[in-house]
């Protein structure tokens, strides 16, 4: 049997671009959300896939370790 996945946008879903505290300098930060996957780029370079649990907590599943500094500011600037 196969199952019908959710395809409609999740709350919050699009692009967002802002500066982030990283490694003890400013950078530039793009995040690309879709239903509970997010694709972070961090200056370009530094690349990383979080994802929102069920419970609300961000988790980081792929890509360059981010600090849990890190992932806590981009959940609060995604998902508030």
């Amino acid at each position: 049997m196969k199952e019908d996945k959710d395809t409609a946008p999740a709350e919050k879903d699009g692009k967002y671009e802002f500066d982030i505290h990283y490694s003890g300098r400013e950078l530039h930060c793009k995040v690309e959300k879709e239903q509970n996957k997010l694709s972070v780029q961090i200056d370009n370079n530094i690349n990383a896939e979080l994802t929102v649990q069920e419970d609300g907590c961000l988790i980081q599943t792929g890509g360059s370790d981010l600090p849990d500094s890190a992932i806590d500011y981009i959940k609060k600037r995604i998902l508030g």
